[in-house]
């Protein structure tokens, strides 16, 4: 990530911050105002969105921490953690709507509101929806894992809303509609939230190269070459900002060593600068058995 991007996350931290709070006071109000718990929870459920945002800041602070003696590979899944962290707390969200759901259920509530606390709620529907745009945006531009989970926290309270706004409307003809609303929209939670843990837990487990990049690789290597070298055991390290890349090419015996390495120096220095990925590179003699059979697994893993 660099300078410019670091700076848009900080800024979108502090928008929600700022967003989440004073939607937290106006809403607290309301319930106060008009006598809802449901609409103080909601309240409270808005104010724990400042947490995630919070979490976003500081992660995204650490993980940009250049490299040091203990973490050669830089501090870049921080921000991988943080989604992680974040992804917990929306799944504890959707349980919370699930179990307050069933009871609703259980109870025969029916959600009760004032004029002013439907004009708050369907402000806060508005404004929740546009800082998860906001949010969905900054993911898709920098990248970033962790600002995507804190858009889907932004879309959660939305949702906790549109349930409050729905049983205004059609909870006094059908007072189970709030109930069932509610379950559906907790499980849709749910899969966002494991959407999001996926996304974080792969790349901290470790994961192989799309074919996207092997195909890359396979054409920087060709370009270079001027032959296929095909390239192989491919091996990929993700740590966020900083990625590594280690597989093997197949020369021909009769190459000498100090070409070998110039060939292998020109391929990592391509890489670095066209993928943004440091690679090493190991030498196979083509002519080896061994080899011929990487070759002809690698190219039917690709298809």
């Amino acid at each position: 990530m660099n300078q410019h991007q670091t700076k848009e996350v900080y800024t979108q931290g502090i928008v929600s911050i700022i967003g989440n709070t004073l939607l937290f006071v106006i809403k607290y109000y309301a319930g106060v105002v008009s006598g809802s718990i449901a609409l103080i929870t909601d309240a409270w459920h808005t104010l724990s969105d400042s947490l995630s945002s919070l979490v976003i800041i500081v992660g995204t602070k650490f993980s940009t921490k250049p490299a040091d003696e203990e973490h050669p590979f830089g501090h870049g899944r921080i921000q991988l953690v943080s989604a992680l962290i974040l992804g917990i707390l929306l799944s504890t969200i959707g349980f919370s709507f699930l179990s307050t759901s069933v009871y609703k259920l259980i109870d025969n509530e029916v959600a009760q509101f004032g004029a002013f606390a439907i004009g708050v709620t369907i402000s806060s529907i508005l404004i929740k929806e546009a800082l998860a745009q906001y949010s969905f945006y900054l993911a898709r531009k920098t990248g970033q894992a962790v600002l995507r989970a804190d858009g889907w926290h932004h879309r959660s309270d939305a949702i906790s809303s549109i349930i409050l706004l729905v049983g205004i409307l059609i909870g006094r003809q059908w007072w189970w509609a709030d109930g069932v609303l509610g379950i559906f929209m907790a499980l849709f939670i749910f899969k966002a939230s494991y959407d999001i843990l996926k996304e974080a837990i792969t790349p901290l487990l470790g994961e192989p190269p799309s074919k996207k990049i092997m195909k890359q690789v396979a054409d920087i290597c060709t370009k270079l070459a001027d032959q296929d070298v095909f390239p192989h055991h491919f091996h990929y390290h993700n740590y966020g900002y900083h990625k590594e890349l280690t597989f093997h090419i197949a020369l021909k015996g009769a190459l000498s060593i100090k070409e070998s390495h110039h060939l292998a120096d020109l391929i990592e220095a391509k890489i670095r600068e066209e993928l943004d990925t440091e690679a090493t590179i190991h030498i196979d003699p083509l002519e080896d058995i061994d080899t011929q059979e990487d070759i002809i697994k690698h190219k039917t893993e690709l298809g």
